[in-house]
């Protein structure tokens, strides 16, 4: 390692010695050369900067979104606890027959939604290890 650093630093060091005998027009065309390579590189870390900006921003909003998503998924599944033990509870007594197909299809519906946020919410955790 030390090697290879010693001879990097004597390929600067001729780099520098060159530049030195250079004709004072070869050295200003190098200071242009390499002012231009400053200006793109600044550039270039200011637009890195501006998407590294817009996807922490992103991924906020994302995680938010995840966030809410996941309390609303667990607020359905407390609901479809809560009318399945009343189910229970009302098992004993003969429910009529319109009523139980109601609430089936609160069920289903219910259990629809649920599965429809969790594939929401599953997509929104791809985006957010993506991002």
């Amino acid at each position: 390692e030390v090697q290879k650093l010693n001879q990097q630093l004597e390929e600067k060091n001729g780099e520098i010695q060159q530049m030195i005998n250079q004709p004072p027009y070869e050295k200003e065309r190098e200071i242009l050369r390499l002012q231009k390579t400053l200006a793109e590189k600044e550039k270039a870390q200011a637009t890195s900067d501006v998407l590294c900006r817009s996807l922490t921003d992103e991924t906020h909003q994302l995680q938010r979104k995840l966030a809410s998503t996941a309390e609303m998924c667990q607020h359905l599944a407390k609901c479809l606890e809560e009318k399945q033990r009343k189910e229970k509870g009302n098992s004993d007594d003969q429910i009529p027959t319109e009523r139980s197909n109601q609430l089936l299809d609160n069920e289903t519906s219910l259990q629809a939604l649920i599965c429809n946020l969790q594939d929401e919410n599953r997509m929104l955790k791809q985006k957010v290890a993506h991002v």
